[in-house]
C-alpha cells in the first residue's frame, strides 16, 4: 500500500530525514514511532502530498505521491495531530463540505456522513457547533473527515493527543476495528497503545529508520529484558550502589515512598538478578516488601534505540 525509496527532506542547514526505506502492506496496521524532532510528521506529510522531499520517491496504492498526487491522495485519509477544523460550522454541515471537496457523490454524501458519524461516536454532537466540543470530540472530528471517502489507507498523526484516558481507549478501540478494514500508518507516543494494536513497528531517530519489526520481534533483540522492582528499608546503606554491583544490573533509578525505598532495576537480557538481589538485601538486613520482575516493553526497546546513553 505505501512503498518509500530512499526519502530524503532538507530545510536550509539541517536534515529532517534521511535516505527512508519501507513498506506498509495491506492491511496492515504500522506503528510510526520517534522522538520529538525525530522526523514522524515531515514523513507522513510527505506521504500525504502537503510537502514536496528532496530527493527519493514514494508511492500508495501504486500511483507516486508527486507526478500522480490526485490519485494517490483519493486513497488515503489524513488526520494530522493538530486537526485543522472550522469553528463556526456544525458538525454535519463540515463534513458534508468535507465530503463534497473529497468528490464523494452527492446522492452518497449522506449516506457515508451518516457512516462515519456512527463510527466515530457523534450522532449527539451532530447539530453542534464544533468550536464548542470538547478536545476529545474535535479529534473524533477530524478522524471522521479522514473516512468520509472511504480510503484505502489513513495516516493517523497523534489521535490521542490530548485525550483523556477513557477517551484513548475509546480511539485505540476504533483504530482496532477501522483495521479490519483499512492500512493505517499510525504516529503516537502512547507505547501501550501500539503494542496492543500494530502489527509491524518502524522507530526513527534523528531522521533516519533505526528499527523495522514486529513488536515481538523487537522485544527479542534488545540487551535490556525488563528489570526489576525492589521495595525496601535499606537503613543508612546507599542501596543504588551496592544493587549496581549485582552481575547482569545495568543501571539503578531510586524512588522514595514514605519509609520505604523504591528502586528500579534495568538488567541485562535474559537475566534473572531476583535470587542475588535477596540475597544481598539479606545479607545487609534490609526489610524487604517487594521484590518482582518486570518483562520488558515496546518503552525499553524504544529507549534502548533512541537513547544511546542509556544503553
Amino acid at each position: 500500500m505505501i512503498k518509500v525509496e530512499n526519502l530524503t527532506k532538507r530545510y536550509a542547514g539541517q536534515t529532517a530525514i534521511q535516505d527512508l526505506n519501507f513498506e506498509v502492506g495491506k492491511g496492515e496496521i504500522m506503528g510510526f514511532l520517534g522522538p520529538n524532532g525525530a522526523g514522524k510528521s515531515t514523513t507522513m506529510r510527505i506521504l500525504s502530498s502537503f510537502m514536496p522531499p528532496t530527493s527519493g520517491r514514494a508511492t500508495i496504492a501504486g500511483f507516486d505521491i508527486f507526478e500522480q498526487s490526485l490519485q494517490a491522495r483519493a486513497q488515503l485519509g489524513y488526520m494530522p495531530e493538530n486537526v485543522p477544523l472550522y469553528g463556526d460550522m456544525r458538525v454535519n454541515e463540515y463534513l458534508e463540505y468535507r465530503a463534497a471537496l473529497k468528490s464523494v457523490p452527492h446522492r452518497r454524501i449522506a449516506e457515508r456522513v451518516g457512516d462515519v458519524k456512527e463510527l466515530c461516536g457523534l450522532k449527539e454532537v451532530e447539530k453542534k457547533l464544533i468550536g464548542a466540543l470538547s478536545k476529545g470530540y474535535r479529534q473524533r472530528v477530524g478522524l471522521a473527515d479522514a473516512l468520509v471517502h472511504e480510503p484505502a489507507l489513513l495516516i493517523l498523526d497523534e489521535p490521542t493527543s490530548g485525550l483523556d484516558p477513557n477517551q484513548i481507549r475509546q480511539v485505540r478501540e476504533l483504530i482496532k476495528n477501522l483495521g479490519k478494514q483499512h492500512t493505517i500508518l499510525l504516529s503516537t507516543h502512547i507505547l501501550p497503545e501500539v503494542e496492543m494494536t500494530c502489527s509491524r513497528v518502524i522507530i526513527i531517530n534523528r531522521g533516519r529508520i533505526e528499527a523495522c519489526d514486529t513488536p515481538e520481534n523487537l522485544l527479542g533483540q534488545i540487551r535490556t529484558a525488563g528489570g526489576i522492582s525492589l521495595e525496601a528499608q535499606v537503613g543508612p546503606d546507599n542501596g543504588a550502589e551496592e544493587l549496581k554491583k549485582v552481575a547482569g544490573v545495568r543501571d539503578v533509578t531510586t524512588t522514595t515512598d514514605g519509609e520505604w525505598s523504591v528502586f528500579a532495576l534495568r538488567v541485562e537480557s535474559g537475566a534473572d538478578v531476583r535470587a542475588e538481589v535477596f540475597r544481598l538485601a539479606t545479607q545487609r538486613h534490609w526489610t524487604v516488601r517487594e521484590l518482582s520482575q518486570r518483562k520488558a516493553t515496546l518503552e525499553d526497546v524504544f529507549v534502548e534505540i533512541t537513547h544511546p546513553d542509556a544503553r
